[in-house]
């Protein structure tokens, strides 16, 4: 009778582990990724990782929630690649109302299998200028001046008119491809990238640029609901009925990503490097502004590598810091100080190569660290030379009865900071690091000390 009970809930333990594994495989599942503000390295990454888990989920299909300006032009097509090679459906859907999908916006809504918007949305303006690259705007056609004499100056071709037309072109190409692909409206995909054009959600669904109009994501599912879609040329109906929505967030990798590959938050990660380092030169053994230093320039380096820097501005940045050193050790009456503060500026402009306004650093910001480079510079290192200068000419009679600190265990000669500055010293008594000492002779540059009594 025993073994009979135990085969029976042994059978209805298996049986229902059965029914759980069968309702959780047949649970439906809808990924949506929330993507706001420009298209960047960290935006790429987090949509790449969000299909990659939306595909080991088995998720019917994921949900692009998209409201940008624009973005990179490198970014970009890394989402692209990713949804043109996704196995499920990746549906584009910009919204809430108000919000729109410029420049990169519009390639990649134009590449999804599925594109939605909500009313009082729009897309368009797909300008290679706004989709980062740091191309100049295409330009338009000469001019003809008031007497019908054509100038003869403004025909002649110039590399960035011929940069202007490769990268127009070369977009045209791209987004024509994504529309043709899609069965899509290639003409309005053409005139997004040549004239910026743009339209609104109810527009766009009359022009076949987009399948759906829909208010928020629940009347999107709806909507969904029977619709048919060819990935990677098998024919899908999606069924949400009873579909669980998965939202899934950034992690915390992708968040700092996102923080440092901000232009000003690189920029000031950069500088801090490069103080910290100086400082850790300037003054070796105090350590922190070392640590600190090397943490910020490995961040900032990591930061501008994802970025469409110039190197010519990083060039003109290092180098006006180098110049306004050497004024302070290598006095000009000014001619390094000033040329350095210059350079500085004129790098901070030119660092990002491109004229995306969200990828620029921002003026006040430049003209903050200008002016704290001449504090700094001018004053604080001004005054820590003519201390020292003070120092070497006072004499060795100066030091005496100075009190200073060990460096390390010393029982003979060993290392002091003593007057600001690192010294040899001998004594007869032994001595722990950290031990207060004071001078009582002076040997050339060996100082003789004795330990300083606790009173």
């Amino acid at each position: 009778m025993k073994k009979i009970a135990i085969k029976f809930f042994s059978i209805l333990i298996i049986f229902f582990s059965i029914c759980i594994f069968i309702s959780a495989q047949s649970e439906k599942i809808a990924i949506v990724l929330n993507v706001n503000g420009a298209i960047s390295p960290a935006s790429s990454e987090y949509i790449q990782r969000g299909i990659d888990l939306a595909v080991k989920q088995d998720a019917e299909f994921v949900v692009l929630h998209l409201d940008t300006p624009g973005g990179l032009d490198k970014s970009m097509r890394h989402i692209i690649k990713a949804i043109l090679a996704s196995p499920i459906p990746i549906v584009t859907y910009i919204g809430p109302r108000g919000a729109r999908a410029a420049s990169a916006g519009t390639f990649i809504l134009y590449a999804s299998h599925i594109a939605a918007m909500a009313p009082g949305t729009n897309l368009g303006a797909a300008s290679p200028v706004s989709i980062g690259g740091g191309m100049p705007t295409p330009q338009q056609p000469d001019q003809t001046q008031e007497d019908g004499q054509e100038d003869e100056k403004k025909e002649t071709p110039t590399m960035q008119t011929t940069l202007s037309k490769k990268a127009t072109n070369d977009a045209i190409a791209y987004i024509r491809s994504l529309a043709q692909l899609r069965g899509r409206n290639v003409e309005f995909a053409e005139a997004a990238v040549q004239d910026a054009a743009t339209l609104t959600a109810s527009e766009a669904k009359q022009e076949n640029v987009i399948d759906l109009v829909a208010s928020n994501i629940d009347e999107l599912l709806e909507k969904l609901n029977g619709y048919d879609v060819t990935v990677q040329d098998k024919n899908i109906q999606l069924n949400t009925e009873n579909i669980r929505v998965e939202i899934i967030d950034p992690n915390w990798r992708i968040k700092l990503l996102a923080v440092i590959t901000d232009p000003s938050v690189a920029y000031i990660l950069l500088l801090i490097g490069i103080y910290g380092l100086f400082f850790e030169f300037a003054n070796p053994g105090f350590v922190l502004p070392g640590v600190v230093g090397a943490i910020a320039i490995l961040l900032a380096l990591y930061a501008l590598q994802t970025l469409p820097i110039s190197y010519a501005g990083l060039g003109l940045i290092l180098l006006g810091i180098a110049f306004m050193v050497a004024e302070v050790f290598m006095p000009s009456f000014g001619a390094l100080g000033i040329g350095g503060v210059v350079a500085f500026i004129v790098g901070s402009i030119l660092l990002m190569d491109t004229q995306i306004p969200a990828y620029q650093i921002a003026w006040p910001l430049i003209i903050a660290m200008a002016l704290a480079n001449m504090i700094f510079f001018f004053i604080v290192l001004n005054l820590a030379a003519r201390a020292r200068k003070r120092t070497i000419v006072s004499g060795q009679e100066e030091l005496l009865d100075k009190i200073g600190e060990t460096l390390e265990d010393i029982s003979d000669t060993g290392q002091a900071r003593i007057h600001g500055e690192i010294w040899t010293i001998q004594t007869t008594t032994p001595l722990k690091r950290g031990q207060a000492i004071r001078v009582i002779a002076v040997n050339g540059i060996i100082l003789k000390v004795t330990p300083v009594k606790n009173s």
